[in-house]
Formats: structure tokens, C-alpha cells, sequence
């Protein structure tokens, strides 16, 4: 990566209190103009990771440069910077437009340039009808897209989203996406931690996976994804007859679907359908239209008939789950 092309660069990041570490050794870059994903559990670490990229916290080791420079969270450099906390930063006495004026003049702006700026982000992110409200009025939703506003009103070089759509509504969270994919066209650097995968691999171009306070992949989404070695074939036996072949299909199927050519991993489980087992074949190939004409004509030598057969294409959570062993929302 050439380093013109770096914003931000954290070095062996560390953060311990007393005899636990919160964040362990976390290295990364962020590259100007991509949206940057820091992808884990509750609890990996990512939101004290967050607080030490603002200055909220000071690193116990290591080192962050901003442009190349060593970041020091002092005011001049915290307005590079745009945060939008996972817990709301609104207050719920004022109206929406209220509160952006108040965070506006925080960050120092003032008279034209202040209204200006209020009015394009409240357009952004789609409360210029509602912001004379009371935001004690506003549905979840709203106040998570106001907080979201509030980090951008200093136009900064980086925006910091710590989970920014948690318990939003589907209409709010599309309106986020739709908010951040525009501030990426125009520019704006992002780094986005979440513990929705989907939002994650949907969103951003690379990802970092941390867990129990280590960073434990960072690639592309894309690259990522090919390291599980290609799609799932789901080959779902019919009939109740069939869970009397499960011992079969262990043995001399599995043995003969091994041989065909680009067939990786098999696996044998057996569904709990209405009291009785049925099986399920699932075959790990990375050409998998290529090995489906075998492993059909095999399955029909063996007399077991195919109820359904679905491909499915690797995500996140299967990298998540092939790294960690566990279910990302645990």
C-alpha cells in the first residue's frame, strides 16, 4: 500500500486495565476515500479501539499517525476527526436543528457558515422536515441519524461510526447506508464498526476482524470471503426411508463424493423433521456447477432421492465462524 495513500495508521494498539486488555497488540491502516470495517462481537474491543482514535481514551502502547504524523488529541487535530458514538450524544430537550447548532459552535463555526451546514446535514440525513421538533419526540431511528449528523458538521477527513444503526428501524437504517455511501462518493473517509455482518460486507471495501481484543484477519471483503475455498452445495435427501441410509452415506458415499475432482470438504448431518432424521449432504467445492452433475449421478447409484439442492455462496459469518468458532452476535 503506498503510504501517500494512508490516513489513518494504527501501530500495535494497546489498551489493559489492571489485569484485563481490552485491546491486545491492533494493528491496521485506513486508506483515504474507503470505508474501513472493524468487524467483531460485543466486547471484541472495537469500541475501545474507537475511544483511543479519538482521544476519549489514552492508549496504555503503541502508536496512531494521522497522515503520517503522530495524532495528538488535542483540538486542532480532534476537528480532522468526525464521531458518532454507539451511545446517543443528543439532548433531548432541544429540536434537532437546536442541538446542531449548539455541536457546530463547539466545533467553531459560526453565523452563515454554521446555518449552512445544518441545513445540508439535516438534508443528509433526512430530518430537515422534523428539525424543530423536540428531539425527546423523535423515534429511535431519528435520534440515531441526528447523532449522525452531529459528527459531520465540521466536514471532517475521517468520520468515526461506532455501531451506528443499533436498534434503528429498517426505514432509519437504509437511510444511514444511503447517507454514508453519499459521504464516500464525495470523499469522506469512514471507519465503520459493527457487530451486523451484513452491514459490514454490504458497506465497506475492507475489513478487520477483532476478537477478544486481537485483530485476526484485514482484507477485503472479496478476499476474505475466497479464503473459505468456494460455495456450499446443500444436497437434502427425501423421504423418511432415507434416515436408514445415514450410516451409508457415511461410509461408502462419502468416500466415493471425496474422489470427484474440486470436491474440498464433505459433511453428513441429519435435519429433525416431523420425528424422523433426514439427511444432509453438504459439499464444500470451488466449482461447484462443475461438481454438481457427479454428485447428483452418485446420490441416484445410492438410491437417495434429492429433495432440494441449494448453493450457497460463503459470507462474513462463515469467516467469522471458520476463525473464532462462534456466532459473531454471542
Amino acid at each position: 500500500m503506498d503510504e501517500d495513500d494512508v490516513l489513518l495508521q494504527v501501530d500495535d494498539l494497546r489498551k489493559t486495565y489492571d489485569d484485563i486488555t481490552a485491546v491486545d497488540g491492533v494493528s491496521f491502516s485506513v486508506k483515504r476515500g474507503e470505508i474501513f470495517g472493524l468487524l467483531g462481537p460485543n466486547g471484541a474491543g472495537k469500541t475501545t479501539t474507537i475511544n483511543m482514535l479519538a482521544g476519549i481514551l489514552l492508549p496504555t502502547a503503541g502508536q496512531i499517525l494521522f497522515e503520517g504524523v503522530p495524532y495528538r488529541a488535542a483540538p486542532e487535530e480532534r476537528s480532522r476527526l468526525g464521531v458518532v458514538p454507539q451511545e446517543l450524544a443528543i439532548y433531548t430537550k432541544l429540536t434537532g436543528r437546536e442541538n446542531l447548532f449548539f455541536f457546530g459552535r463547539l466545533y467553531g463555526l459560526q453565523g452563515s457558515v454554521l446555518a449552512r451546514r445544518v441545513a445540508e446535514v439535516l438534508e443528509l440525513v433526512g430530518l430537515a422536515e422534523h428539525a424543530d421538533r423536540l428531539v425527546e419526540k423523535y423515534s429511535g431511528g431519528m435520534k440515531r441519524r441526528l447523532n449522525l449528523a452531529a459528527g459531520l458538521l465540521h466536514a471532517p477527513q475521517l468520520l468515526l461510526l461506532d455501531e451506528p444503526t443499533v436498534g434503528v428501524d429498517p426505514q432509519s437504517r437504509n437511510h444511514i447506508f444511503e447517507g454514508i455511501r453519499a459521504l464516500n462518493r464525495n470523499g469522506l473517509t469512514i471507519l465503520y464498526t459493527s457487530h451486523y455482518m451484513e452491514e459490514v460486507q454490504m458497506l465497506c471495501h475492507r475489513v478487520g476482524i477483532i476478537d477478544r481484543g486481537k485483530l485476526i484477519a484485514c482484507d477485503t471483503v472479496a478476499n476474505l470471503i475466497a479464503r473459505e475455498g468456494g460455495s456450499a452445495i446443500e444436497l437434502i435427501i427425501e423421504g423418511k426411508e432415507a434416515s436408514l441410509d445415514i450410516q451409508k452415506i457415511d461410509d461408502e458415499l462419502k468416500a466415493a463424493l471425496s474422489l470427484v475432482p474440486f470436491v474440498d470438504v464433505i459433511e453428513v448431518k441429519e435435519l429433525s423433521q416431523e420425528g424422523f432424521g433426514q439427511p444432509v449432504i453438504m459439499v464444500y467445492s470451488a466449482k461447484p456447477y462443475q461438481v454438481l452433475p457427479e454428485l447428483v449421478r452418485l446420490l441416484n447409484s445410492y438410491q437417495l432421492p434429492i429433495a432440494s439442492i441449494n448453493i450457497k455462496q460463503p459470507t462474513l459469518e462463515d469467516v467469522f465462524l471458520s476463525l473464532t468458532g462462534k456466532h459473531l452476535r454471542d
